[in-house]
């Protein structure tokens, strides 16, 4: 694939995570959340939880560590999981009054959000051979967004605490989180799932 083709599709694949899995669940947890809808402020709040995988992955790839390559490719997976998997969530959500703008809006978000993680998975796996080849020139492109997004952070940083932001930093607080985040995974898995099986309770 040429060098064009690819930076073109991984940076479409990092405009498209911007929008659809950041941007618009910020945009409809705000929304939900003025109009005081509880169940749809539970399944954005599960989102978000969930999410977090894909600012530790970006955490990650900024120092150029080789499991941001597969946490890349786990978090589209488990954010679109994570907004169809409840029951009582989906029966709220399918029981909402025909025409009601908000619930209308978050249906066609999940969807959108399916039709991206299938694309995100689909890049992220075509990437993963980057976890033992850092220094592919394909592999650099993936690097592109993060260490840009770095360069900003590094900037705020310095302006805001008059301290450094590193990307050795970076990585550090990725693998702390990384950690944190497979704990509340298996403890949800093991604990949680078996008592509560597909009911949000307190996820």
């Amino acid at each position: 694939m040429p060098d064009l083709t690819t930076r073109t599709l991984v940076w479409l694949t990092y405009r498209l995570g911007a929008t659809i899995a950041l941007g618009l669940p910020l945009i409809l947890l705000i929304w939900a959340g003025v109009r005081r809808d509880p169940a749809l402020v539970r399944l954005l709040s599960i989102y978000w939880k969930v999410a977090s995988l894909l600012a530790i992955s970006v955490l990650l790839l900024t120092d150029q560590r080789p499991i941001g390559y597969v946490t890349a490719l786990l978090a589209p997976l488990l954010m679109a999981g994570s907004v169809w998997f409840w029951v009582d969530l989906n029966e709220e959500l399918a029981d909402s009054p025909p025409g009601r703008a908000l619930p209308m809006t978050v249906r066609i978000w999940r969807w959108s959000l399916t039709v991206f993680a299938v694309f995100a998975v689909g890049m992220s796996g075509s990437a993963l051979g980057c976890a033992r080849a850092l220094e592919a020139a394909e592999c650099k492109i993936w690097l592109e967004a993060p260490q840009g997004l770095h360069r900003v952070a590094e900037r705020l940083f310095d302006f805001v605490f008059g301290g450094q932001w590193t990307e050795a930093v970076a990585a550090f607080i990725g693998y702390v989180a990384l950690v944190a985040y497979a704990v509340g995974l298996l403890q949800w898995l093991l604990v949680r799932l078996p008592r509560q099986g597909r009911v949000a309770g307190e996820f």
